[in-house]
């Protein structure tokens, strides 16, 4: 499969005896894990196995998982540490102005009287809102909150994005 496949969840263990996995969500998506939805395993040079969703629960901040077939722990003991993948027609469409994670990493940074700040390399969620964490040229990491107020301008296609500073933000 060479279709580009996108995080979605990481298998951080098993729960119970009857084939239930915990996992560490990576998307704003509740619909990822809704019963009768699939997600693809993959593990480290290998290929990705598709599995069907037939159960699902949140428990202490987790999603439990079941799949379809595997009702024994003994079935997904091998599933821990590896990644629950979408391909690209399983992203949902966005809204304007909505991004993913994917499309922001990477991108450009620019002032908007034009000067290069860097390159976004990380994006962290913290709270309220977004923060993009920028590589600039030399120096330390620049941190810019994801808001109306400080980013002006943002073209995925083009791989640019255009910031106005608040005062002390670059300091």
């Amino acid at each position: 499969m060479t279709e580009k496949m996108f995080n979605v969840g990481k298998i951080v263990n098993t729960h119970g005896i009857k084939g239930e996995v915990k996992v560490h969500r990576i998307t704003d998506f509740d619909e990822r894990f809704e019963v009768g939805s699939t997600l693809f395993l993959v593990k480290e040079n290998e290929q990705p196995v598709d599995l069907k969703i037939d159960g699902h629960r949140v428990h202490k901040g987790f999603d439990l998982v079941h799949f379809n077939g595997y009702n024994n722990i003994n079935d997904v003991e091998h599933f821990k540490g590896s990644f629950l993948k979408i391909t690209e027609d399983q992203l949902t469409k966005l809204e304007d102005n909505e991004f993913y994670y994917h499309e922001i990493i990477g991108c450009d940074v620019y002032l908007i009287n034009g000067g290069k700040l860097g390159a976004i390399k990380e994006i962290l969620s913290p709270g309220a809102n977004d923060v993009w964490v920028i590589k600039p040229e030399k120096g330390k990491d620049i941190l810019i909150p994801f808001i109306d107020d400080v980013v002006k301008q943002v073209d995925v296609s083009s791989g640019k994005v255009v910031i106005e500073p608040m005062e002390g933000l670059l300091e």
